[in-house]
């Protein structure tokens, strides 16, 4: 009988997945719990990323028993007001600290990618780590994804600050402030497909039948 595979040694990364915005332009309520190829959409995203993190958790605000099927921790913004979502990055963050503290960094995803990349977190990683850099993010589709990124999760007492005291809401503007690298993709925005409106919902459900993603 042959051995057994060893278990993958995953990074010390733990996940956030960003669910805590108001889903306006998909006529708000939680458009991660939309179908997607008969199964809601925030189960593909789990499906891509939890095998690339020790931890995973999801940001989200209200009544956390809604997303019980998924069995992640929810995790609510600790800033009232929906301040954007730097503050579900603050949550991650800070959230790490407590339940993941062998984790120095948290990755975070949006809760509207379905497609994400099945390398997307270690090679974040190495970059960050061969640049000595703060924050590494991806770039795909011939932008940057400012939210499909690795953070030191030392960034957490700057970012409440930023967002408390200063009202930086941008996510572009915080990770200016920081050793950033931007680490591309290539030029296929597929993998970064976010469904923000019906349409892309549609466009989704297409390229998950023609099995382009």
């Amino acid at each position: 009988m042959s051995a057994a595979s060893p278990e993958p040694v995953l990074p010390p990364v733990a996940g956030v997945i960003l669910a805590g915005g108001r889903s306006r332009r998909m006529g708000g309520g939680d458009k991660w719990l939309l179908p997607l190829g008969g199964r809601p959409l925030l189960e593909h995203v789990i499906e891509r990323v939890s095998g690339q993190v020790r931890q995973l958790a999801l940001n989200a605000n209200g009544d956390a028993s809604r997303f019980a099927q998924f069995r992640l921790p929810v995790i609510a913004d600790g800033i009232p007001d929906y301040p954007g979502p730097l503050a579900g990055v603050l949550a991650g963050m800070e959230w790490a600290r407590r339940h993941a503290p062998d984790c120095p960094w948290i990755a975070t995803f949006p809760a509207d990618a379905p497609f994400l990349p099945h390398d997307l977190v270690a090679r974040l990683l190495a970059r960050l780590r061969e640049r000595n850099a703060d924050v590494a993010v991806a770039e795909g589709g011939g932008r940057s994804q400012h939210l499909a990124a690795v953070w030191a999760v030392a960034l957490a007492g700057d970012l409440r600050r930023a967002i408390c005291d200063e009202g930086i809401r941008r996510v572009e503007a915080f990770q200016a402030r920081f050793r950033t690298e931007r680490v591309p993709f290539g030029n296929d925005a597929r993998p970064f497909l976010n469904v923000n409106a019906p349409d892309d919902l549609r466009r989704a459900e297409h390229l998950l039948e023609l099995g382009e993603v």
